[in-house]
């Protein structure tokens, strides 16, 4: 028994001195599962060495949510393709391999609000932080916002080379809100420098063809466009709403209940949230 303990202590101690802690968490009840003739040998190694890469993805993905201004954790496996029929599973499974990212390409996600498009686009982001890279999320017009007020102290070209440095940023949102003529400037030398640097993931509610419409200068939006699509994977995702399920589904059972009271008394709920203040 001495024996036995002490081979575990020798595994305790170099786990500790590999820093593994995610491992040395899980290897007492790993070994008891072995000595319980639960556990053959090489799913025990792969256990071990899975609650390490878990304990460092979770690590980096905090940290990651900590300093790429991600507004939630939405994952690919968390996504509900039955929903939007238009999209290419395999197409979306591929890119969260994240290959793009190696070769420095952009993904554009069209489709009207509601779809999914933000969704996928924070899958992606932490995909590529929990594989160590580094990200930052904005929507255009916050992007925006920080470049025009880093243009007025004076620090534009240090607030430039912070958005340019990421391996992949996420711009959310183009089109949803009307941009200054200065802020489309700033967004343009954003991307130029960007361009065959690094990735970007950007999503919209207009077509390509709207975007000078977005931007106010069309041969703006017609440079960045030829920018953005030299190396672009394109996901043009045509379906329902995901919200507007929510809010079918609610009446839905409100109408089942045989309660018409109910029923008014939601839709008001529902127009009061919805009136901007």
């Amino acid at each position: 028994m001495s024996a036995v303990r002490s081979q575990r202590e020798v595994i305790r101690g170099m786990l500790a001195d590999l820093k593994m802690p995610g491992s040395l968490e899980a290897v007492d009840t790993i070994l008891s599962d072995i000595d319980g003739g639960r556990l053959a040998a090489t799913e025990a190694i792969n256990r071990l060495l899975s609650a390490q890469v878990n304990l460092r993805n979770n690590r980096r993905l905090q940290a990651a949510m900590r300093s790429s201004r991600l507004p939630s954790v939405k994952t690919l496996e968390s996504f509900d393709f039955s929903f939007q029929p238009s999209i290419k599973r395999e197409q979306i499974e591929s890119l969260h391999e994240l290959g793009f990212v190696d070769r420095k390409e952009n993904i554009v996600l069209l489709g009207p609000p509601g779809v999914g498009k933000t969704h996928l686009a924070i899958s992606l982001a932490i995909a590529a932080a929990q594989r160590g890279r580094r990200v930052y999320y904005g929507t255009l017009v916050d992007l925006i916002t920080s470049l025009e007020q880093a243009q007025a102290a004076g620090r534009l070209t240090q607030r430039l080379a912070v958005l340019t440095h990421p391996s992949l940023l996420v711009v959310d949102e183009i089109g949803y809100l009307p941009i200054t003529h200065t802020g489309a400037v700033l967004f343009f030398q954003l991307m130029s420098r960007r361009y065959e640097k690094a990735s970007t993931v950007l999503t919209s509610n207009k077509d390509f063809e709207q975007w000078g419409e977005v931007l106010g200068d069309d041969v703006m939006a017609a440079a960045l466009i030829d920018r953005v699509l030299h190396h672009c994977h394109l996901v043009n995702i045509r379906g329902n709403s995901y919200r507007m399920r929510e809010h079918t589904a609610l009446h839905q059972t409100l109408l089942q209940s045989g309660d018409p009271e109910s029923v008014v008394t939601a839709r008001r709920t529902r127009r009061s949230k919805a009136t901007p203040h």
